[in-house]
């Protein structure tokens, strides 16, 4: 299994964020500190202000901050409203012709190792993932 850029994205996003909350964070400034294209990370910041992660200040001083406590954002929550599927093989999805489905074993242990994964995930907060500004290589507000 693996996780999407777009929600890999997200989540650097939402730990910069997190680190600095002492201000706004600008997708300017988040793109030249991962190195990641501007106009994915405005699709990224646009899914997580939809998703009440994020609030968007627009206008010229405008920029993102979270939108709650980095306590409160759970990293399962985050991967879920994210990633497009967990269609982990064939029979998990809506166009599933495998014609093993009725009797194969190997769909219950996949799910059973999706639900492992995902309650991990639930385990841990952005909190848990918090990093100083440094860390980015970017130096704190004076």
């Amino acid at each position: 299994m693996r996780l999407t850029n777009f929600s890999d994205y997200c989540l650097r996003l939402l730990m910069y964020a997190a680190a600095r909350q002492d201000r706004l964070i600008t997708i300017e400034e988040v793109s030249g500190v991962y190195n990641i294209s501007r106009a994915h990370l405005m699709k990224v910041a646009n899914t997580l202000t939809r998703a009440g992660y994020l609030n968007a200040v627009r206008g010229r001083s405008g920029g993102l901050a979270l939108a709650k406590p980095p306590h409160k954002i759970k990293l399962g929550e985050v991967i879920r409203a994210t990633e497009p599927d967990f269609a982990l093989v064939e029979c998990f999805g809506a166009d599933n012709a495998c014609v093993i489905t009725r009797c194969c074993r190997l769909r219950g242990v996949l799910h059973e190792g999706l639900d492992a994964f995902n309650a991990v995930l639930d385990k841990y907060t952005l909190a848990d993932l918090m990093l100083r500004p440094r860390d980015f290589g970017v130096r704190p507000a004076a």
